[in-house]
């Protein structure tokens, strides 16, 4: 499932650049299930009896393949992320600290080759890439913009909910996180089931605007 959804996204993001790039003989979905495959087998049992995965990624490919990836590297890392986050909540693993997918180079490489280094790597989840899983399932990754959500199609998250306020909330780059700021909506936002007005947004908070519920992950 995860892997479909990869895919579908990956299509859509580069449709026209991917036809091209195949000829390097490193699909993306091939980098896709090994990633998927080497969370299962880094996978360890914590201190707290929970199941703890691999959270740093590095991509490794042969210099003529990292060159030719030079146009979609940054939106393939992100839609790896991505990955790793959803198949996390599909099996229930936990990591140590925020997840990490960076692409790097090995001139000694054959091309069309490729290997993934996975480790786990403790560290508090900061900056980097927040992760919004909206009602659809869809997933928004969170950066230096704020982000509105509401009902209006001006809103960069749009959910279309009766109970939602046209311009219910913001959510906003702060320091080295991001906080949600309600924006006097009519039913109020509430995290973790409490109405607020402002929080801090922290790993696995669960947003609820009107009757839609919006879950965050700092990674």
């Amino acid at each position: 499932m995860v892997i479909r959804k990869f895919e579908r996204r990956v299509e859509s993001l580069v449709e026209g650049t991917f036809a091209r790039l195949f000829r390097t003989g490193v699909r993306p979905v091939e980098v896709a299930r090994r990633l998927t495959r080497d969370m299962e087998q880094g996978r360890t049992v914590g201190v707290s009896g929970a199941t703890m995965a691999p959270n740093d990624f590095e991509v490794v490919l042969s210099s003529d393949d990292y060159a030719e990836f030079a146009e979609v590297r940054a939106a393939l890392a992100r839609e790896l992320l991505l990955l790793v986050i959803e198949k996390s909540q599909d099996e229930g693993y936990e990591f140590l600290g925020p997840v990490d997918v960076r692409f790097a180079r090995d001139p000694d490489r054959a091309k069309g080759t490729f290997e993934i280094e996975a480790r786990l790597r403790e560290g508090q989840a900061r900056g980097g890439a927040g992760v919004l899983t909206l009602p659809s399932g869809e997933m928004r990754t969170l950066g230096a913009m704020v982000v509105t959500v509401g009902r209006t199609d001006d809103c960069e998250v749009v959910i279309a909910d009766p109970n939602i306020s046209r311009r219910h909330a913001e959510i906003q780059p702060d320091n080295d996180g991001w906080v949600v700021v309600d924006l006097g909506s009519t039913n109020g936002t509430k995290v973790n089931g409490r109405r607020s007005q402002r929080h801090r947004l922290r790993h696995g908070d669960v947003l609820g605007f009107g009757e839609a519920i919006v879950k965050f992950h700092n990674q």
